[in-house]
């Protein structure tokens, strides 16, 4: 609920009747003595929405205000939300119209009618409950982001219960889950409270109000009287609220486990009837992330499949991140995994990333877990070169696992090696020629524009801007960044530039039992200064500081023949090189729209944001949905695996 001005308690000292009938005081002395530690229980109700009108009840004001809170939160349509003190559900409705997906909770039964009454009238999806904020009903992680909006905190007698609200807030919400608070300005109420002022809230009904610091300076005292002009006096109340500093809030999130603690700004709000805006007149934005551990989940049931799931290192260098170690982006990263794996109710995973030990950690699991997940995609001491390594161990301890083998991995890491198959197969890649590390001179047997790259490596290793070049000068230049900024030793590829239709190709299963080819991707460009190359590459990946972040993947626009034509040859060489229950083609059409063979990724990126989960995302399968398929595919491979011979045989026709 959002506490405009007013609130109530119960009366206390001399009585008397108003000519309404109902019991109000005279004067008072101190305001402080007439307060009830709970005073929020009473008085959020039909008069509230009547006296805080010209702010609760303005859809404007609420529009702006998502506007700016979700704006700062960055909102995702995927993520959940939870408005906590939700009142009548004014910032709830208005995120559900926005397509958002949340659920409102608040105190007041009388609010919270209205609310879903309000929802149901316009058919928003929206669950609405009941209950104390110091208690929440919900599980933990649960929600991506709680917000608290419209000055709903600081109603408490004690800090500590505040504490309390904050304690719920960080156990319900997913780790790196963010909170926003909205929170009346105690600074500037503490010294600009107007300690004495009246208005008409509507043709019949007018409220004065009285206003004084509490004895310790720390609580704003509002008393409101509110008349009738036909029934005398109607509500006599009191409330107070807790006047909270910047730097108070920000200790606060800090003490309950929030990092990334920032204040965005001051609202100050007009209101529509130019009158006293009490509490809601000038409030403070302060928004928080919670880094935690995900809550051990206790389950009942005894025939979960044990899954493995193995990790890069992070607490070893990894040479292919900018800053060379697991940042927060990483770690979130892995957590939105955990997350989505977690909603996988058929399994139950261990996790293991530590690769000094990771040897005698496996051999803890051996004959406890079904499979291993391989997500180790940094390679084995997070060495890019040393990703077949990992198979290959898991090979040696008896472990069946998802993804490339390490054949597979070696053939598909030296990007020669695969146009040269490819080629075989008649399938056709760009023109290039190899330049050995010894070679000091060499002829290009094509023209430029040319893109120099490591024939070795993944994540764009060595792909920037400066790798394309338009002449012989540019051309020594690029190769000479590669050899001796990067201390990269091994052979380099020279390629034609293509500037066609940047384009991928996303495969989930295997030919022997079922696979999915996913909606084919296209790079779009358009946010790129048009005086820079249009590639895809080191950069875009990693530098959000860079023109080139702003790439973005599309559904690609182009010609059915030109999809089938893209999706067999992928199928071939998803077969030839021994990809295994997923991956990842990159193609790139010239000027004339023909396309070309880039790269081929088996265990392609495995993140929340990352390219196979945009295609699988354009199919209709959310990112839990995305990892189920590859378990499955894996699951299948295995099993087929163990079946007789002649049993693979009729599989396989039967796949066909």
């Amino acid at each position: 609920m959002s506490k405009a001005k007013q609130t109530g308690g119960s009366l206390s000292g001399k009585k008397k009747k108003s000519n309404g009938g109902n019991v109000v005081l005279g004067p008072v002395r101190k305001l402080e003595e007439h307060v009830r530690p709970d005073w929020w229980r009473r008085i959020f109700n039909s008069m509230y929405l009547k006296t805080d009108a010209d702010v609760v009840e303005d859809l404007n004001i609420t529009r702006n205000e998502i506007d700016l809170f979700s704006g700062i939160l960055e909102l995702k349509p995927e993520e959940t939300i939870l408005d906590l003190c939700c009142g009548q559900g004014r910032h709830a409705l208005e995120l559900a119209r926005r397509g958002y997906k949340t659920e409102g909770f608040d105190r007041s039964r009388y609010l919270i009618q209205k609310a879903r009454a309000a929802a149901k009238k316009e058919d928003l999806p929206v669950r609405l409950r009941e209950g104390d904020a110091r208690k929440l009903p919900y599980a933990a992680d649960s929600f991506e982001v709680v917000m608290m909006m419209g000055n709903s905190f600081g109603y408490f007698e004690t800090v500590s219960d505040d504490m309390r609200i904050l304690k719920e807030i960080s156990r319900v919400l997913k780790p790196w889950g963010r909170v926003l608070l909205d929170v009346s300005d105690g600074d500037f109420l503490r010294n600009n409270f107007q300690p004495r002022s009246w208005e008409w809230i509507d043709k019949k009904h007018f409220v004065c109000r009285e206003r004084s610091l509490s004895s310790d300076s720390k609580r704003l005292i509002s008393r409101e009287v509110i008349s009738d002009i036909s029934r005398g006096v109607v509500a006599d109340q009191f409330y107070a609220e807790r006047l909270y500093t910047k730097e108070d809030l920000s200790a606060l999130l800090a003490e309950a486990g929030f990092s990334n603690v920032d204040v965005h700004g001051e609202i100050v709000t007009d209101s529509q009837r130019n009158q006293d805006l009490g509490m809601m007149q000038r409030r403070i934005v302060i928004t928080g992330r919670i880094r935690k551990q995900w809550t051990v989940k206790k389950s009942c049931k005894k025939d979960k499949k044990a899954v493995t799931v193995i990790f890069g290192d992070s607490g070893k260098p990894d040479p292919l991140k900018p800053s060379s170690v697991f940042d927060d982006d990483d770690y979130y990263t892995i957590d939105r995994l955990k997350s989505a794996l977690s909603d996988l109710s058929d399994y139950e995973f261990n996790y293991l990333s530590n690769h000094d030990t990771i040897i005698a950690d496996l051999r803890k699991f051996a004959g406890k877990t079904q499979f291993v997940f391989n997500l180790c995609d940094e390679g084995f001491n997070n060495d890019p070169q040393k990703e077949l390594h990992i198979p290959a161990l898991l090979d040696i301890l008896g472990f069946s696992y998802t993804g490339a083998s390490s054949q597979c991995l070696a053939f598909c890491y030296d990007k020669s090696l695969v146009r040269g198959i490819a080629k075989e197969m008649n399938i056709p890649v760009p023109e290039a020629f190899f330049i050995e590390p010894n070679d000091s001179t060499f002829n290009l047997p094509f023209g430029f524009p040319v893109l120099v790259k490591p024939n070795l490596g993944d994540s764009s290793f060595g792909i920037t801007r400066d790798s394309v070049a338009y002449n012989h000068e540019q051309l020594i230049n690029a190769i000479s960044m590669i050899r001796e900024q990067l201390g990269y030793e091994k052979p380099i590829l020279v390629e034609e530039l293509l500037t066609g239709k940047d384009l991928s190709v996303g495969v989930i299963g295997n030919s022997l039992t079922s696979y999915t080819v996913l909606p084919v991707t296209e790079e779009d460009y358009s946010e790129v200064p048009e005086e820079l190359p249009k590639i895809c590459g080191y950069e875009a990946k990693w530098r959000p500081d860079s023109p080139y972040y702003k790439i973005k993947s599309v559904a690609a626009d182009i010609p059915q023949e030109k999809e089938k034509f893209l999706t067999e040859c992928c199928m071939k060489l998803f077969e030839r090189l021994e990809v295994r229950d997923y991956g990842r083609f990159d193609w790139r059409m010239d000027d004339k729209g023909n396309p070309k063979l880039l790269e081929v990724n088996p265990n392609p990126g495995w993140c929340w944001d990352g390219h196979l989960a945009k295609m699988a995302k354009f199919a209709g399968m959310s990112y839990p949905e995305m990892l189920l398929a590859i378990l499955q595919a894996a699951e299948q491979r295995i099993e087929l695996a163990r079946k007789p011979a002649d049993t693979v045989c009729e599989s396989s026709k039967q796949a066909a």
